[in-house]
């Protein structure tokens, strides 16, 4: 979703924050902000604020009794600031009723004018909240993602190729299906991408010649995990014996997959007959967890030929 609108924000909070408009209703549909981001939510809701001003300006007790206070040429400039372009929507929040000239610039200006009878910081936190939802980055990827062995592992490669018997296979090894096929991918920080599965598929899986199971009915609840932050990348591919050859046999094939600008790593995995890829794939996870440690099976197997071929063993000289 790439825009934000008064009526967007009143259409899904008004009966949980029990919203009423009160005027400037038909510029309903005035962008508040364009080109969403995530961090930019603190200055888009927060209280009366005309030195920093926010897009949706929030006018509680305290703010309606300092501007009652303000003398009239104070009050003017004040309610010229207010009411500019700048200011996409106003939310008078404890039910507090807008005075009449207050009513009278919403419909003037254009400028959405709300009441709410909650107080200003549970407005304005239910609303922070419901943007932090609204700007997050998000994308679709076509693959299998699984929990394996605690850690988020998603299962790509071609049409037809086995994601989906691989993934049941995991399954009845004792790890668990978090979405079949359309994974959804959410950047809720710097490198942090939490991957959940869409309503429609929860649950489910398609293997070819069994058709749509139930994963959650045949093997249990614990077989289902309900999202979890994306680790590692396994790449399924149908690869000649000559091409496999030609592989790295020290550190195999790795690489990296940026998704929403976050890089993840990634492991490729050829297909071939007799190869068990659910073990292969429990020992790519077991693997990828020790490298994380620190513990490079590679390296330490180079450091050990040259230590051995450098007289040495266990550390000593021979």
């Amino acid at each position: 979703m790439d825009k934000l609108t008064p009526q967007k924000l009143f259409d899904l909070l008004h009966e949980q924050l029990d919203l009423h408009w009160i005027a400037g209703r038909h510029h309903e549909h005035r962008i508040i902000k364009r080109n969403l981001r995530l961090n930019d939510q603190a200055t888009l809701v927060g209280h009366l604020n005309l030195v920093h001003p926010n897009r949706i300006q929030v006018i509680g007790k305290t703010e309606w009794a300092h501007l009652r206070q303000l003398k009239k040429n104070s009050r003017s400039d004040m309610q010229k600031q207010l009411f500019s372009r700048r200011t996409a929507a106003i939310i008078a929040s404890d039910n507090i009723q807008p005075p009449a000239e207050f009513i009278e610039l919403a419909d003037q200006h254009h400028t959405p004018l709300l009441l709410s009878s909650q107080p200003s910081n549970t407005l304005i936190d239910a609303i922070r909240f419901y943007l932090s939802n609204l700007l997050t980055e998000r994308t679709t990827v076509h693959g299998v993602f699984m929990e394996v062995m605690g850690n988020g592992v998603l299962l790509t490669g071609a049409s037809s190729i086995g994601k989906s018997e691989l993934a049941l296979e995991l399954i009845t090894r004792g790890h668990r299906l978090i979405a079949d096929d359309a994974p959804i991918f959410t950047c809720t920080g710097p490198n942090m991408l939490n991957g959940s599965c869409p309503p429609v598929l929860k649950d489910f899986m398609e293997v070819r010649g069994l058709g749509v199971l139930n994963i959650r009915a045949m093997y249990g609840d614990n077989a289902i995990k309900q999202n979890k932050y994306l680790r590692l990348i396994i790449h399924l591919v149908n690869m000649s014996l000559e091409d496999q050859m030609k592989m790295d046999r020290l550190y195999g094939s790795r690489s990296t997959r940026k998704i929403l600008n976050v890089d993840i790593p990634e492991i490729l995995l050829p297909v071939a007959s007799g190869r068990n890829l659910a073990v292969m794939v429990e020992a790519a996870v077991r693997n990828f967890i020790l490298v994380e440690h620190g513990h490079n099976a590679a390296d330490e197997f180079i450091q050990r030929q040259s230590d051995y071929m450098n007289g040495k063993t266990n550390g000593q000289e021979k």
